[in-house]
């Protein structure tokens, strides 16, 4: 019971960290460049150069980020449907993490569509 509350929030975070990386690969550089900061991207790429890697890779980044957002969505779904303790501290706080997993996989979800958008749709606009 509050070991799935707890680790539904841990996978949360995970698939957090990992739609990371589609704002890093396609979302950064798009956005340096068009206010004019492509000085500062030639920079970041020199000081950090597997960034052109996730560059290049993108459809594998996009769909890791993908099968570990559905993993992550289940996982919360399943956590969700178990039952919170009787406790009422226990309750609360069981009640407290699931609202935060759902929170956390919102933002992954909206930061996924966020960087599909600019690696995807927008290259092809132009």
């Amino acid at each position: 019971m509050k070991a799935s509350s707890e680790g539904s929030l841990g996978v949360a975070i995970a698939v957090l960290l990992a739609n990371a990386t589609t704002l890093v690969c396609c979302v950064l550089p798009a956005a340096l460049v068009s206010l004019g900061a492509g000085a500062v991207l030639v920079g970041l790429i020199s000081a950090v150069p597997q960034l052109i890697w996730l560059s290049e890779h993108k459809a594998s980044v996009f769909g890791i980020a993908a099968a570990l957002l559905a993993v992550g969505g289940a996982a919360i779904v399943w956590a969700w449907r178990q039952p919170c303790p009787v406790d009422p501290d226990l309750g609360r706080k069981c009640m407290r993490l699931r609202r935060a997993s759902i929170w956390l996989y919102g933002i992954s979800a909206g930061m996924f569509l966020f960087g599909g958008l600019f690696a995807f749709v927008v290259p092809a606009t132009r």
